[in-house]
């Protein structure tokens, strides 16, 4: 990979340990095959073994192996004790409304990843969004399945394209990304780099998207909530409850509370971290 230039300060993109001493290892490989064409088999067995542990890191959606990440707020946001509530996949003109209302009546501002796609065809709800005074983050184009299988030029594409659609319809351009469910491949973080964009991840999730038990999500949610917390909840692909209600909006009502008992307070990842 060559060095990238980061669209905010200029700074060369470096690679992670990890990351660079896989590169060294794919070189000394290639070195050994040319020096000696009897020692294919292991170097390329090394080279293989290492493809599937990069492989493997990508699904661990709260990894820092393969670059910087946000799982939690900076010290100086949990020192204010704040907390960042984050929503993914939206927006849904059947959830989103509703989850706004429920921001609004606690006073509560959020987070919003949303795919710009989706945020294209609902343009309106994409900018009523930050006429609440939420911020709208950007999670991808399309939010394909494929996305951690991406090339440098699809990641670049991807980016690119939800980046100018999402500052188009709201007038900001989006400064933090979260991959389509958590996943990303090596090449992800030069490209970030090179965008401006900060990678986030999560502290605590219900998984919202797959339980349609409230008791269970919000549990999940709210066992060991503590200051600096960054928790996903999802807007857009939202499980039902056996009454076929969007489970976020059982949940969120209660999470918000329990944040208030504790003496926590809700902020958007713009006010908690810092430039």
């Amino acid at each position: 990979m060559s060095s990238i230039v980061h669209a905010a300060d200029s700074a060369r993109w470096r690679p992670t340990a990890f990351v660079l001493a896989s590169l060294v290892l794919h070189a000394i490989a290639m070195v050994a095959i040319v020096v000696n064409a009897q020692s294919w088999p292991w170097a390329l067995g090394a080279i293989a073994a290492n493809q599937v542990l990069l492989t493997a890191i990508g699904l661990w959606p709260r990894s820092r192996l393969l670059g910087p990440n946000f799982t939690r707020l900076p010290a100086a946001a949990q020192a204010r004790n704040e907390v960042a509530l984050t929503f993914d996949d939206g927006p849904d003109p059947a959830i989103t409304p509703s989850v706004l209302e429920i921001l609004d009546e606690n006073n509560v501002r959020a987070t919003f990843f949303c795919i710009a796609e989706k945020a294209a065809r609902h343009p309106e709800l994409t900018r009523e969004i930050v006429r609440r005074g939420h911020a709208v983050e950007n999670h991808s184009n399309a939010h394909e399945h494929t996305f951690a299988f991406l090339l440098l030029r699809g990641l670049r594409r991807d980016l690119a394209a939800a980046q100018s659609t999402l500052g188009a319809l709201t007038g900001h351009t989006p400064r933090f990304f979260r991959p389509p469910m958590g996943f990303r491949n090596p090449l992800l973080d030069p490209v970030l780099h090179e965008t401006g964009l900060r990678l986030v991840s999560w502290t605590r999730r219900g998984y919202d998207t797959k339980r349609g038990d409230p008791e269970r999500v919000a549990g999940d949610l709210e066992l060991g909530l503590a200051a600096g917390d960054i928790l996903i909840l999802h807007d857009g692909h939202a499980a039902l409850t056996e009454t076929g209600k969007p489970v976020v909006l059982q949940v969120l009502p209660r999470l918000i509370g329990a944040i208030r008992q504790k003496g926590l307070k809700p902020v958007t990842l713009h006010q908690a971290i810092e430039p």
